[in-house]
């Protein structure tokens, strides 16, 4: 069966061709034009992906409160912000609110089903793999577990639900225990443009507080003032 990706944008003419470039890729695409619309048809149904303005109609914050509402019925869902939107006090906010991209409009048709195509496999094999099954390229650094193939973390055999830029960012960190990793390596962790240092400073709070709901001791990731961030080989 397809996988179903829904669509919230209030353009008519650039929801028509997200949906028409998506559809042509093999997904099956749910269109809305609305927050109320989007809430309705999620009562029936739940996507594999969605895709998110921010500004819907007269709802500045829409996208916002759509993303919030859905992540709370399904953490592991992918959320993509797609908007025209790009300051970084909305990018911090949407990757606060567990967003999986954070994609600024205009963007080229090709690279939007290429991305969703690349979360869509990320999800597939973490939801086939599950938190007991490790891939040959797992690797282990103290209590915590890397899982490369799936982009799975573990801390203490609990899983971490980290999106795909929080997992890459773990892993650019704990690829030397006890070095410090400069926030220039951490943008380019990301794979994402428009990154700063207050970027990497949300993202580094978002993976320290999954950390704590699992370990409320944590404390292995140290920040470097003014350089980046370490991974605490003492902890």
């Amino acid at each position: 069966m397809a996988r179903t990706i829904a669509i919230v944008e209030d353009d008519p003419d650039q929801r028509a061709n997200y949906a028409d470039a998506i559809t042509k890729k093999g997904y099956r695409v749910f269109a809305f034009a609305s927050r109320q619309e989007a809430l309705a048809g999620f009562d029936e149904a739940l996507p594999d992906l969605v895709i998110l303005d921010i500004i819907l109609g007269e709802e500045v914050d829409a996208g916002f409160q759509l993303c919030r509402d859905l992540l709370a019925r399904a953490p592991s869902l992918p959320v993509i912000f797609l908007t025209e939107r790009i300051n970084e006090i909305d990018k911090i906010s949407g990757l606060r609110l567990g967003a999986w991209d954070y994609l600024a409009k205009p963007i080229s048709l090709d690279y939007l089903a290429e991305r969703i195509s690349s979360l869509l496999r990320i999800s597939e094999v973490r939801a086939e793999q599950g938190d007991a099954r490790l891939s040959a390229t797992a690797r282990r650094i103290g209590d915590l577990t890397l899982d490369q193939e799936a982009l799975l973390a573990s801390w203490k055999g609990q899983r971490l639900d980290l999106s795909g830029t929080e997992f890459r960012m773990l892993a650019k960190l704990v690829r030397a225990p006890g070095h410090a990793v400069s926030y220039e390596t951490l943008m380019n962790a990301t794979m994402q443009s428009l990154v700063t240092n207050n970027t990497i400073n949300t993202h580094m709070r978002n993976i320290r507080k999954k950390f704590e709901k699992i370990d409320k001791d944590f404390a292995a990731i140290k920040s470097e003032y003014g350089y980046g961030y370490r991974w605490s080989s003492d902890v």
